[in-house]
């Protein structure tokens, strides 16, 4: 966390990640038009790095929308999550410079502007195996440019998490567009097996991924009924089942709550981080707060806010523990209100 607004914090972890993806990225187009020219004698350099650039860029949004997934199935993945908004923008600039490789070899020449000729240029619509693809694929590259450019924090406060976070699902609709901007140029181009068969892999992969996890996060939605007597205090478990400096999450009046163990007392809060609505239910306790496991903001256990000078705050349930067992009022307090 930071008060002050930098371009980016370039610590060891970092350096490390975004050393790894360039390398990647490196050797990837490298090895692409080294085995195409192999492949393909006839093809032209420029045909090659066009080719390249957009395989690369899809590979990795693959890789980016399987990160989620995996990390609400396995905590392992967490390092992933820490910094796929330097892959996202990495990906960003593959795919914008596929589109200008594109539209430089293809549409440049003419006397209609680039763009209007990526536009108009093909308008066949009834025919599937003629149908305009380029298109979508700039309509995916508009979205992703959004994305790109509100990847920082300053946009993140600014915008409010709900909003940032809404523009940023966007990325499911690029990435339908771009399959279908993929798919239709392979019906148009040189489809072969080996390509289709390594989409349809893909397309296997994030759908697959997101349905499991969507089943596997649907356990913890189901809301608990058991009020105390006439109090609407709610049981939610023995305080023994929650291991020290960690939370059990349950669900209360549709909202998931992480109870806190801290010695022998119990704390509750909003699960929703107030950063990009990470889990603080699967964070830590860490020197008297409560840690998001994302990307490490901090809010106190008596009254949600963050310490200072921070001012982000999560709200809060009142809480008592009796006969070893651990009791949520549903209803939460006004924000950075004193337990």
């Amino acid at each position: 966390m930071s008060e002050h607004y930098v371009a980016v914090g370039w610590n060891r972890q970092k350096k490390l990640y975004d050393s790894a993806t360039l390398a990647g990225i490196a050797l990837y187009l490298a090895a692409f038009i080294g085995v195409g020219t192999f492949v393909q004698p006839f093809a032209t350099a420029e045909t090659l790095i066009i080719r390249g650039l957009g395989t690369c860029a899809l590979a990795l949004l693959h890789v980016i929308l399987c990160i989620g997934p995996l990390c609400r199935l396995d905590r392992r993945f967490l390092p992933l999550l820490y910094n796929r908004r330097h892959l996202g923008v990495t990906m960003f600039f593959l795919a914008f410079g596929h589109g200008a490789f594109a539209i430089i070899q293809f549409h440049a020449l003419g006397d209609v502007n680039p763009l209007v000729s990526v536009l108009v240029g093909e308008t066949r619509f009834g025919s599937i195996t003629n149908f305009p693809f380029q298109p979508l694929g700039l309509a995916a590259l508009v979205i992703l440019l959004l994305m790109a450019a509100t990847s920082h924090d300053f946009w993140l406060a600014n915008l409010t998490a709900p909003v940032w976070k809404r523009l940023h699902m966007a990325v499911y609709v690029a990435y339908a567009l771009l399959i279908g901007h993929v798919s239709l140029g392979f019906l148009q181009g040189e489809a072969t097996t080996v390509t289709t068969g390594l989409l349809a892999l893909g397309m296997v992969a994030v759908f697959g991924l997101h349905i499991i996890a969507g089943l596997r996060e649907s356990v913890p939605d189901r809301p608990l009924d058991r009020p105390l007597n006439d109090t609407g205090f709610v049981d939610v478990g023995a305080l023994a089942e929650i291991r020290e400096s960690c939370a059990k999450t349950v669900t209360l009046a549709g909202e998931r709550v992480a109870v806190f163990r801290h010695g022998d007392q119990a704390f509750a809060m909003s699960n929703v981080c107030q950063h990009q609505n990470g889990p603080l239910g699967e964070g830590r306790i860490i020197d008297g707060c409560v840690t998001c496991p994302w990307h490490g903001y901090q809010y106190r256990l008596e009254d949600g806010a963050s310490p200072p000078p921070f001012t982000e705050a999560v709200p809060t349930f009142e809480t008592t523990v009796r006969d070893g067992r651990v009791f949520v009022n549903p209803k939460p307090r006004p924000s950075a209100r004193r337990a």
